[in-house]
């Protein structure tokens, strides 16, 4: 019997040397180890959490209670880790072993590029070929840091358009994002001055909203969508309020930063009437406490003050506001020590019962 030209070790040996089992032929011809266009979409998508259960994400309702909105960062190894058990799946020796160590390097450089242009194509905007080449040249800078949110509440159900948008520092109000020009966006370009990229803006549930960024916000906006100009008055308790407005049709607030809002009056003989005469007047009246608000002199000075534009919420700092009673929250999990709960005996117990089916 002739001995074996090459043996197992030996080429075992010989593959960990050279790892690529597919050499790179140049950019003329085309590497033929790239990866396919349908593999690199699906794993930047996977990297955007794209079709990961819910369940991985948020694994106790508690965690994210009704009208709750939670902030975290992306574990760069949790995602490269997801990728890998996707690539996995056609691994099913050492031969294939040897060449993912060899090429997953590459993999993860050309996603961080890649998963920026997730968004545009979830927004349909062109084929996944037209994108990644505007994407590689115009994006071709180091991964950064991943952030994001999930909201759970009524507002989402009620504004499923709601423009979110997020910055890498705090401005004060009023602030109008077209018109601040302060510092520059994640690259390096000037088209949208401090608003840090969308990575991910989707609907998970009617009342969930996921969002992902590229950096760490400092300020987070959400926003009524804008459909025209509008006006109307707020009602609490079911009285009807209206916020004061300088010329501007900015909100008067004082030294502690609380609008200043007046009654608004009502018809007689029907309280979800308003007065609009009667109304003129207190406002005629309230401009000699506030001299900044319009002259009641005509129809557009009357409609700054009942101007009610798109609602707006902001996110920032770091105090938590969601807080019950006695700076406690009510609704979160309450923290223990896991290896103490894993050691119970009456867990130990259970599990060994339902697992095992006795002691």
């Amino acid at each position: 019997m002739r001995t074996a030209w090459v043996n197992g070790n030996a080429a075992l040996q010989a593959r960990m040397v050279a790892k690529a089992q597919v050499p790179d032929t140049g950019a003329d011809s085309g590497p033929e180890a790239g990866m396919p266009p349908y593999m690199e979409s699906f794993l930047a998508h996977l990297r955007m959490l794209v079709g990961v259960p819910f369940d991985y994400l948020i694994a106790d309702s508690r965690l994210l209670p009704p009208e709750s909105i939670r902030f975290f960062y992306i574990d760069r190894s949790w995602t490269d880790r997801m990728v890998d058990g996707a690539i996995a799946v056609g691994k099913i020796g050492t031969r294939e072993q040897a060449h993912h160590q060899a090429h997953a390097p590459a993999i993860q450089q050309q996603l961080d590029i890649t998963e920026r242009l997730v968004r545009a194509m979830q927004k349909g905007q062109g084929p996944f070929t037209d994108l990644k080449t505007t994407n590689d040249s115009q994006n071709n800078y180091p991964a950064t840091a991943v952030t994001g949110f999930l909201l759970r509440s009524s507002a989402v159900s009620g504004w499923p358009q709601m423009e979110v948008r997020a910055y890498n520092q705090v401005i004060a109000e009023p602030f109008d994002p077209k018109n601040y020009t302060g510092c520059k966006s994640p690259g390096g370009t000037d088209d949208k001055p401090c608003q840090l990229r969308t990575l991910r803006l989707e609907l998970l549930s009617p009342s969930v909203m996921l969002g992902l960024f590229e950096g760490v916000p400092q300020l987070v906006l959400f926003e009524e969508p804008h459909h025209g100009v509008q006006f109307g008055v707020t009602t609490i308790s079911g009285a009807a309020q209206l916020d004061l407005r300088d010329a501007q049709g900015n909100q008067i607030k004082d030294s502690h930063d609380q609008t200043q809002d007046i009654r608004v009056p009502v018809r007689s003989w029907n309280n979800r009437v308003i007065g609009v005469t009667a109304l003129r007047d207190v406002l005629a009246q309230q401009r000699s406490t506030y001299p900044t608000m319009p002259l009641q002199d005509g129809s557009a000075n009357f409609a700054v003050e009942v101007l009610n534009p798109p609602w707006r919420q902001r996110f920032e700092g770091t105090q938590d506001e969601g807080q019950g009673a006695g700076g406690t929250n009510v609704n979160f999990v309450p923290k223990y020590t896991i290896a103490a709960r894993v050691q119970d005996y009456v867990t130990v117990s259970a599990f060994k019962q339902a697992v095992l089916g006795g002691d």
